[in-house]
């Protein structure tokens, strides 16, 4: 669906251009890794979580360290992704409960691999669900898919 609309010039047309609203914003990225290298016509998928309120202070970390990293690296080792990052907002223009996961595959295979290894993630560990339950907030949970050039040195 992207490729279609990239290759009919839809996302770049001087009316959607003007009619969209633009934005910048400025990340701190404390658990992130990449394969050096120059990809073209990536896909990048991003989700964003908002932190229950009664989430602990280091519930980023801990997710991180203990369900997030792992699973990323382990798809970056076997190629399935090029990229991986889980942001925070350096300077909030949202909430500052929000964070994201972001990935960087080379094709939709890529992106199927990394769905495919969340779902298996709830299977392999039983308690990684209710983790990740009982800190996010799903309800504002949003996923983003763009596509991307890339080069990582």
């Amino acid at each position: 669906m992207l490729d279609q609309f990239y290759k009919q010039g839809s996302v770049a047309t001087p009316v959607l251009i003007s009619s969209t609203k633009h934005e910048d914003a400025i990340f701190v990225s404390r658990y992130y890794n990449w394969h050096s290298g120059s990809w073209k016509d990536a896909y990048t998928r991003v989700a964003s979580y908002k932190l229950k309120a009664d989430a602990p202070n280091d519930a980023i970390e801990t997710l991180s360290k203990n369900l997030f990293v792992p699973l990323l690296e382990k798809l970056l080792a076997d190629g399935a992704i090029h990229e991986y990052e889980i942001d925070t907002e350096s300077i909030h223009t949202d909430d500052p409960a929000i964070f994201w996961v972001a990935v960087i595959a080379a094709n939709a295979e890529g992106l199927d691999k990394f769905n495919a290894a969340v779902r298996d993630l709830q299977k392999t560990n039983p308690l990684g669900g209710p983790a990740i339950g009982s800190m996010v907030d799903f309800t504002s949970h949003r996923d983003y898919l763009s596509r991307t050039n890339a080069t990582f040195k």
